[in-house]
């Protein structure tokens, strides 16, 4: 055996404890797991959505980017309309004991900070069309965050969870046998002996 482990009653009755409680906790594991994996492959499917939805906001406001050059200029002074964001946010749920980061930006009605003598309306889709890409990319960073938690600690519990199967649970299951065997070849014996002793005093009498 891996272990040094005496043949008492004591010992049997802390490894058929110590068995039960493995086997819970193995059952617990196996539940957060599960609960991990569905949550993750959710977040990975929005995370999918969001990156195609954001693809095609970017598409059709570069489209609507390239219309303006053509119709404004490319010299369009478009450095103003750039500005310092301060409404991104970050938050935290629990899950399973894992927290989970919620990013968001404050959505507020998108006001230009270019004068409208030199714009068309194409320049106005551009700019609220990157506008939408960068709440929608805030949101996704928050996503992409929690699926990476969520993998490390799917991965955390798997290999907890693979510890109490096949090593401590297998590990008290023969504990348990070994000291029953012996605890029970020590009763044969001390049966025999017994009878031994009885007989002896019945023929000396």
């Amino acid at each position: 055996m891996a272990e040094q482990i005496f043949p008492t009653k004591g010992n049997l009755i802390a490894c058929k404890k110590n068995l039960s409680l493995a086997k819970l906790g193995f059952d617990l594991l196996d539940r957060k797991r599960n609960v991990l994996m569905r949550e993750m492959m959710k977040m990975i499917d929005e995370a999918g959505e969001m990156q195609r939805e954001i693809g095609d906001t970017f598409t059709r406001a570069y489209k609507a980017l390239q219309t303006a050059n053509v119709t404004l200029g490319i010299e369009t002074a478009l450095d103003a309309a750039v500005v310092e964001e301060d409404g991104f946010s970050v938050k935290s749920h629990s899950i399973m004991g894992v927290d989970l980061p919620t990013a968001t930006l404050t959505a507020t009605p998108p006001i230009p900070f270019y004068g409208f003598s030199g714009s068309n309306g194409q320049l106005d889709y551009a700019y609220i069309s990157f506008n939408t890409v960068k709440e929608l990319c805030a949101h996704l960073a928050g996503i992409e965050n929690s699926v990476y938690r969520l993998a490390v600690a799917i991965k955390k519990t798997q290999r907890r969870a693979n510890m109490l199967e096949n090593v401590v649970i297998p590990r008290l299951d023969g504990n348990i046998r070994f000291i029953s065997a012996t605890l029970e070849e020590h009763e044969r014996e001390e049966f025999t002996r017994m009878k031994v002793i009885k007989r002896q005093k019945e023929s000396n009498k």
